[in-house]
């Protein structure tokens, strides 16, 4: 078995052109978003500028009409500003939720489309992680975040542009002062992609780490395993907080260079200005006008600030929900239909990543109608097998063939209509029981999904107080893990594809339920090929013939009856498990 391995993560580059792609999709929306929020900015520049007017006038002398005027000159800016900004935020949110749509609906396909063998090999915990908290900070980031600093980010631009209008000397020294601002904020983005990367990958490990722990408490408990899983957790954990106190570093670094930086170019230009109107350079409404334009800069800073840090952690997540685009598709190598349904394996050897082969030179030929029964010693290579007979894996070397074709060559679809394995591993969808059985069938009728289930010996469906309207999950019915596996198998029926794989399928079920589920479905599947890797004996006892895997090998392969008189491995095998079953 192969360790979980990571899905990519994009590059800043990558990452820019998906954003790019998102603004280019909705580019009315965002342009409209940029203007409102440019007149928001221009009117919140006319309300000091007119102050510092009234200033001069009064000491000039002006008349109380002419400052009354001025007076409601700001107002009418101020309500102005105020308009403009909020609909520059229902634009922005609207643009917001349209877009993380978007990326939602993006990441769906694409994980859909994922290669099986990806998706067996990579931890649950990092795709699951990708899909709810890394797309959810993308969202929030969309609909909340971006709004506030584009806004900011206009006011910012256009307060210092004022400042160096009114008077361009102490726009110089505010400039000056500002200059340790942009010092500390380049500080802190270059490390902080790195580090919010890697805390999203530590937030994967952990979650993998705790679903590991509570998929397999049964076997944990069994086996005793109780302190090594302890200690796995706690060493995932241990290094999440360690990537959490190293993003935690760079903030506590950040927000008090920051709160220095933008209140002395205040403290400059009072300095400044006031020695200038001292001499009589400066008059006393340029420089309330201008210090009164950095006061207000304060507030747009504190905003853009308050959410760098959203801005690099989402912008993590935005790295690592585009990187299962990344993830390099199988594209067919041709374009042909099987012709028949024998299944073929020649010279196959295989090797997981970064491993030696586990698969060594396997030649197996599976003939359409028949039953055949994988078994061997844990390890030895059924479940691998399997796999590379219903193309979820492609051979390092050799082929694999249904009906003349290599299933790499057929499209999944295609492929599924041949060959369909069934592990051990099921899935319960939200929603009622008919809904969860027509994924397979979408137009089966009621009486078709009660001949599937009745086949599986699901009968406890019929005593539900809905029967196939009852619904399953939270708020509904929990299925144990018996009914959630024969929901599955009835799945399975209602597809009816020509070749089935069963990969201890029916491991969950007890003995007595397991062998009337096997007979049920070796019933509906009378004339299709069956393919059962199998951990219970009387599936091969009951099998045509019998491959026995070891070491990665095909070893033995032949009747039950034969392989038992051959006295090899299968026999011992045999007597063994026939010993301590008490069977026949």
């Amino acid at each position: 078995m192969s360790a979980p391995v990571s899905l990519p993560v994009a590059d800043r580059a990558a990452v820019r052109r998906a954003a790019v792609d998102l603004v280019r999709r909705d580019r009315r929306a965002f342009t409209g978003l940029l203007l409102l929020n440019c007149l928001a900015a221009g009117a919140a520049i006319a309300g000091p500028w007119l102050l510092g007017r009234i200033i001069d006038d009064v000491r000039d002398g002006t008349s109380v009409g002419h400052v009354d005027r001025a007076a409601l000159a700001i107002l009418c800016c101020a309500v102005a500003q105020l308009l403009c900004t909020r609909w520059a935020r229902l634009v922005a949110h609207r643009f917001g939720e349209r877009t993380a749509a978007r990326v939602r609906d993006r990441f769906v396909d694409r994980a859909l489309a994922l290669p099986a063998s990806v998706v067996d090999r990579v931890g649950p915990g990092d795709l699951t992680n990708r899909g709810t908290n890394d797309v959810a900070s993308v969202a929030t980031t969309l609909r909340d975040a971006a709004p506030d600093v584009l806004v900011s980010l206009a006011q910012a631009v256009f307060l210092t542009a004022a400042v160096c209008v009114v008077e361009p000397l102490l726009g110089a020294a505010a400039l000056v002062c500002l200059a340790g601002l942009p010092v500390a904020v380049r500080w802190y983005l270059r490390r902080a992609r790195a580090a919010y990367l890697a805390q999203g990958e530590a937030d994967s490990r952990l979650a993998e780490q705790l679903a590991a722990t509570a998929s397999g408490a049964r076997t944990v408990e069994a086996f005793g395993l109780q302190r090594q899983r302890i200690e796995a957790c706690e060493r995932a954990i241990g290094h999440s907080r360690a990537t959490r106190m190293r993003t935690l570093f760079l903030r506590t670094v950040l927000f008090p260079s920051v709160d220095v930086s933008y209140v002395l170019p205040v403290v400059a230009v009072l300095v400044v200005g006031g020695t200038l109107h001292a001499k009589g350079a400066l008059g006393l409404g340029a420089l309330v006008t201008c210090a009164l334009y950095l006061r207000q800069l304060s507030g747009p800073l504190d905003t853009i600030l308050f959410w760098v840090e959203q801005l690099q952690s989402s912008g993590a997540s935005f790295a690592r929900v585009e990187g299962i685009g990344m993830v390099p598709r199988t594209t067919p190598a041709e374009d042909r239909s099987p012709v028949g349904d024998v299944l073929e394996l020649r010279d196959v050897h295989y090797a997981y990543e970064g491993g030696g082969d586990v698969v060594h030179g396997v030649d197996l030929t599976v003939r359409p109608g028949e039953r055949l029964a994988v078994v061997g010693p844990s390890g030895a290579g059924k479940t691998t097998l399997g796999k590379l007979l219903a193309g979820v894996d492609a051979p390092r070397s050799g082929t694999v063939r249904v009906g003349g074709v290599p299933v790499t060559a057929l499209p999944p679809e295609r492929l599924r209509r041949h060959v369909v394995l069934v592990t051990q591993e099921h899935h319960v969808f939200l929603g009622s029981v008919r809904d969860n059985l027509r994924i397979a069938a979408p137009d089966a009728d009621d009486s078709r999904l009660t001949a599937a289930l009745a086949a599986v010996g699901a009968e406890w469906v019929a005593d539900l107080a809905d029967g196939l309207d009852t619904e399953l999950g939270a708020g509904g019915v929990r299925p144990d893990g018996p009914q959630s596996q024969q929901l599955a198998l009835a799945r399975v029926v209602l597809a009816d594809p020509h070749t089935v794989i069963l990969d201890e399928a029916t491991a969950l079920l007890d003995p007595a339920t397991a062998r009337h589920t096997e007979r049920a479905l070796a019933a509906v599947l009378r004339g299709r090929t069956v393919v059962a890797v199998a951990h219970r004996l009387h599936t091969a006892h009951d099998a045509d013939r019998v491959a026995v895997m070891e070491s990665g090998r095909l070893t033995e392969l032949g009747p039950h009856a034969d392989l038992v008189a051959a006295d090899g491995t299968y026999a011992a095998l045999w007597r063994s498990w026939h010993g301590d079953s008490g069977t026949d």
